[in-house]
């Protein structure tokens, strides 16, 4: 498999910035990192984005996350590896990331459930992880980014020394 082209992101600095920006503003607002890492990987899972993936589930290895949560984090609601907490956001991830699959994308029972364990500025941060997320799949599917290719770059080098330490 072969790229069509860079990703678009890369291509336009100011893009980057500005994904780069809101990314560390979701970072900041105090939401878990776990809970950002869970959420972003299932949504890439759903979406098929084999490059966020792969960086999801190496970001959350060095983390210190477990295997055992990191393979079951497609069937999540089949197992007790998940806190009350990240089962809300992996729901809600899936809802938001599969919006035309049903009338009522994000359902209020799925809304309230996150709403009860997260209060609004956390929501806020989930709601835009969720969304950047996408963003970036959608970036890296149309494109036809390959898995392992990113890791070949100066800045994803530096990146993953950083996570693996």
């Amino acid at each position: 498999m072969q790229s069509r082209i860079k990703n678009p992101a890369m291509q336009l600095p100011d893009a980057m910035q500005a994904a780069l920006a809101l990314s560390s503003a979701v970072e900041k607002s105090g939401l878990s990192a776990t809970i950002l890492g869970l959420v972003h990987l299932r949504a890439s899972q759903v979406n098929g984005c084999s490059v966020c993936v792969d960086m999801g589930w190496r970001k959350l290895k060095g983390a210190g996350e477990t295997d055992q949560r990191l393979f079951a984090v497609s069937a999540w609601r089949d197992t007790s590896y998940f806190t009350g907490e990240e089962r809300a956001a992996l729901a809600l991830a899936e809802a938001a990331t599969r919006i035309a699959d049903r009338p009522d994308p994000v359902p209020d029972e799925v809304w309230g459930e996150a709403a009860g364990y997260f209060n609004e500025r956390e929501l806020a941060a989930l709601a835009l992880s969720i969304a950047l997320t996408n963003l970036w799949n959608r970036l890296n599917i149309m494109t036809r980014q390959v898995a392992g290719e990113w890791l070949k770059s100066a800045p994803a080098k530096e990146w993953v020394e950083t996570v693996e330490k």
